[in-house]
């Protein structure tokens, strides 16, 4: 099977601790790991406030990482996340070449800014 890149987003509970978020994060990127992926990138997004209640809650920990992996550690990580009462939403993606290029642009800084008009002589 070939790798692909793909990117998931999770949301939790915000009644959990520093300690408790990164220990959650932590257990996700290890079902991931410990199944043949490749952590590319990761973002804590922090707490946000969410568009509609979750649960009776209007905010939550967003997390973003960044993987390659064969598609069938997709079933395994989403299992887990639907086991985990901590997680409230989660969302795979996989990401065409056009979107891993755009977000290797974005961690260099270079999405975002305007591009410099060439000097006229």
């Amino acid at each position: 099977m070939s790798q692909k890149q793909y990117e998931t987003v999770f949301i939790l509970t915000p009644v959990l601790s520093d300690v408790q978020t990164k220990d959650t994060v932590d257990k996700f990127k290890k079902v991931l790991t410990d199944n043949g992926a490749q952590i590319v990138h990761e973002e804590a997004w922090g707490l946000k406030k969410l568009a509609y209640p979750i649960q009776g809650k209007g905010t939550g920990f967003y997390h973003l990482v960044e993987f390659t992996a064969d598609s069938d550690v997709i079933a395994t990580l989403e299992t887990e996340y639907r086991r985990d009462e901590r997680v409230m939403r989660f969302l795979t993606v996989s990401l065409d070449k056009h979107a891993i290029a755009y977000n290797e642009r974005k961690r260099k800084g270079l999405v975002g800014k305007k591009q410099e008009a060439p000097a006229e002589n």
